[in-house]
């Protein structure tokens, strides 16, 4: 029973980092096209603004996105070693 237990949470778990990693990647590029939106209505910015910050929202998403990635690969690091800790090896009896 407490085998399904943790099989769920390790699901669940996956399933938030998958929901996270999708926020990280849109929010980004929502923010920026809502600025040179405000630019463009409140200031008279020219449209063409839109453009640029098209590509610093992309750019934006990707290094958050990376940065979830390399919290995600840290974590599993961390895991493992905390699992090779408890294996009881041939040489490794105490």
């Amino acid at each position: 029973m407490i085998k399904k237990t943790t099989n769920f949470s390790k699901v669940m778990t996956q399933f938030a980092m998958v929901g996270q990693l999708g926020l990280s990647l849109v929010t980004p590029l929502l923010l920026c096209i809502y600025i040179c939106y405000t630019l463009t209505t409140k200031m008279g910015a020219p449209s063409w603004i839109y453009i640029i910050g098209f590509f610093f929202g992309l750019g934006a998403s990707f290094m958050t996105a990376y940065k979830v990635y390399l919290d995600v690969i840290l974590k599993n690091k961390h895991e493992g070693k905390k699992r090779s800790d408890k294996e009881v090896s041939f040489n490794k009896h105490i």
